[in-house]
């Protein structure tokens, strides 16, 4: 017998495509991969380097249930450099097995059964599923494509009710790769609710800079990681930065589930926000991120596709995709299945994601080129 809370929680669409897509390649057959939101560089050598370094000296044992300490130094001062978020201490920062624990022990703590958490609507397709899994209520609001997909805090004001615990928010996000600009990000401040700020992208940023909640509030929970800036999605490693009060309920939750996160992981970890030449290597993904992404969004839109704004962080477009299909799932199976390229359904990402296909720019500008290719060539043959 199955548990509710397990029957509750939804496929992850994006994973029944690729799983398609690898099942298509083991035929023989050739997939362009643009529908997968992992970075396609290797981690830098100095993080390759730190890890061999850190099994040679037999750093291979539990760590504090916290982490190390020194890495927990080493984001408090990446913070204070990057937003001038000076005032946290080490203790504040909890490193995990990557940033998924990481919402499942933030939520458990901040969320009693039926309190509501609210998300946006497209969002992430994961968070409603944390949400539920813990017997809380996921409450949408919808964010408009012309607005760049920001939440506007009046209509967060409005949903806000009795039972209302947090909002939830990304930026950049994922769908949509937009980064919430910081008049917005005060009001959500100022409204005095709980904020949950997913951070994970910050970094892959390409006009403008994205600004930490920290700068704002200090009602606030912080998730990040190494995955996606770092190029280090197998390590699995992310932390939390949470107020004083929480960590020990938090730490309790540690010591009982995780024990403590990956030990060679979190020396990697060091070295990715210490060492001089990560930072050099980051700053040419970045730059090569961008290119791509100027590519794609004009390829996309001489095909047809809608972007109203341009996504400006993380590493995704998010195209309206309404003139060839009111079925994103058919749409995006119709594509692999006779283009030979792997995109992302909108309605992963909620109700009004429908519509919508998401493309990611995390692989090669030969690839993404002949992926374009495909998907025009397709669309012509489809047209007539």
């Amino acid at each position: 017998m199955i548990c509710r809370r397990v029957r509750d929680v939804k496929p992850f669409l994006v994973m029944d495509v690729l799983e398609k897509a690898q099942a298509m390649e083991r035929r023989g057959e050739s997939v362009i991969h643009l529908e997968v939101g992992e970075p396609d560089f290797d981690a830098p050598k100095a993080v390759l380097d730190a890890a061999m370094d850190a099994l040679k000296r037999g750093e291979t044992h539990y760590t504090h249930s916290l982490g190390l300490p020194q890495l927990r130094e080493a984001v408090c001062a990446y913070y204070g450099r990057t937003y001038g978020v000076t005032d946290l201490e080490p203790d504040q920062v909890l490193i995990t097995s990557g940033s998924s624990p990481a919402f499942l022990i933030a939520l458990s703590t901040v969320m009693d059964c039926g309190e509501e958490v609210i998300l946006s609507d497209p969002h992430y397709a994961c968070y409603p599923s944390f949400v539920h899994f813990l017997d809380g209520v996921p409450k949408t609001v919808a964010v408009e494509e012309e607005d760049g997909f920001q939440l506007r805090p009046e209509a967060v004001r409005c949903a806000v009710g009795p039972k209302t615990r947090a909002v939830l928010i990304n930026s950049p996000s994922n769908p949509t790769g937009t980064v919430m600009d910081r008049d917005r990000l005060q009001a959500l401040a100022d409204l005095g609710l709980w904020i949950l700020s997913d951070e994970i992208y910050h970094g892959l940023v390409y006009e403008g800079r994205a600004h930490s909640i920290l700068e704002f509030t200090r009602k606030a929970i912080v998730f990040n990681g190494f995955s996606k800036l770092f190029a280090m999605t197998g390590f699995r490693l992310g932390y939390l930065i949470v107020p004083k009060d929480l960590v020990r309920p938090m730490q309790a939750l540690m010591q009982n589930f995780f024990i403590s996160a990956n030990s060679v992981s979190q020396w990697a970890g060091l070295a990715a926000l210490t060492v001089a030449e990560v930072q050099d290597d980051v700053a040419r993904m970045v730059r090569t991120y961008d290119a791509r992404r100027r590519f794609m969004i004009q390829r996309l839109r001489e095909m047809g596709f809608g972007i109203a704004v341009e996504p400006t962080g993380a590493f995704y477009v998010f195209a309206n995709a309404k003139k060839f299909s009111g079925n994103s799932l058919e749409l995006a199976f119709e594509i692999l299945e006779r283009a030979r390229v792997g995109v992302t359904p909108g309605v992963d990402f909620g109700p009004r994601g429908e519509g919508y296909l998401r493309f990611s720019y995390a692989n090669s500008m030969e690839n993404i080129a002949e992926g374009m290719d495909r998907l025009e060539h397709f669309l012509a043959e489809r047209g007539r």
